[in-house]
């Protein structure tokens, strides 16, 4: 049980306002969230600027460390996700906290697969044997991020939305497998370099695209300074546990995959788990 979120924008963008200022900012879930619980056992930041990814993760509360705080403060970056973590499957320990990192590739993730240790061998011999060994942690979530990367090692040229869909349809079977009472929760938001694609099943998630420089209610300022765009059009898309502004947010649609188009409008597909029964 854990609270995300993700930006995807054409230019370099701040995202101080939504880690620390906004009327919901994800410092403020990792204290309490809107279910009422408390996020503090790890938080972690990922991004990219200038085509180099960089991920900072750190055991304890977002809400005390002053290295969270920095980070916030200072990141511009046109892809860029952020994570506090409540831990349900696997211990607060640092290589259990998110985003993971693998290249150039990054995963959230909020949920859990249910029976997750009578489902893990199965998940683990799906994966090729090198990323089998590349997982560090105890958590369900780094286990199917290694599962997302084989599938892409062997599936070369597939859209990453296309291996999320299909990569959560097969868990969910292997999870049918073992105790068919269960849930399965993948709230997953996926960097493949720049590009980002995620999910919604079993949890909530939102929503907002800014079509402009968005002018920040919170500060005052407007993100990212028109001044810096050189003339060229701006636009950006934001995905959240919870709506983090006041903005008008909309729901990701429960049980779908999602990825960004050319005009960086959020398309949508239904993962299709009641055919796949």
């Amino acid at each position: 049980m854990c609270r995300l979120f993700g930006l995807r924008a054409t230019h370099p963008t701040r995202v101080d306002c939504g880690l620390l200022e906004a009327q919901n900012a994800l410092i403020r879930q990792s204290v309490e969230d809107a279910r009422g619980l408390v996020n503090e056992d790890s938080w972690g930041i990922g991004y990219v600027r200038d085509g180099r990814l960089h991920c900072e993760r750190e055991v304890g509360p977002a809400s005390d460390s002053e290295e969270y705080r920095r980070d916030a403060s200072r990141v511009e970056a046109t892809t860029f996700l952020a994570h506090v973590r409540r831990a349900t499957v696997g211990g607060a320990v640092r290589e259990n906290a998110h985003p993971f990192r693998h290249g150039r590739s990054l995963l959230a993730h909020n949920g859990h697969i249910g029976a997750f240790d009578r489902a893990r061998d199965d998940l683990l011999a799906a994966m090729r044997p090198e990323d089998r060994e590349a997982i560090r942690g105890t958590t369900d979530s780094e286990h199917f991020f290694q599962l997302l990367l084989s599938r892409r090692a062997r599936e070369p040229g597939t859209p990453p939305e296309e291996i999320l869909r299909d990569a959560i349809r097969d868990v969910a079977a292997m999870v049918r497998a073992v105790d068919p009472e269960v849930e399965v929760a993948l709230n997953v938001l996926w960097t493949v370099g720049e590009e980002l694609v995620g999910s919604r099943l079993g949890r909530s998630l939102w929503y907002v695209e800014r079509e402009a420089p968005h002018r920040c209610s919170v500060c005052g300022t407007i993100h990212p300074d028109p001044d810096t765009l050189g003339g060229e059009d701006y636009r950006a898309a934001v995905v959240a546990s919870e709506r983090i502004t006041d903005e008008d947010w909309s729901r990701v649609p429960e049980g779908s995959v999602f990825r960004l188009d050319g005009d960086f409008k959020l398309q949508f597909d239904a993962l299709g788990l009641d055919e796949a029964a």
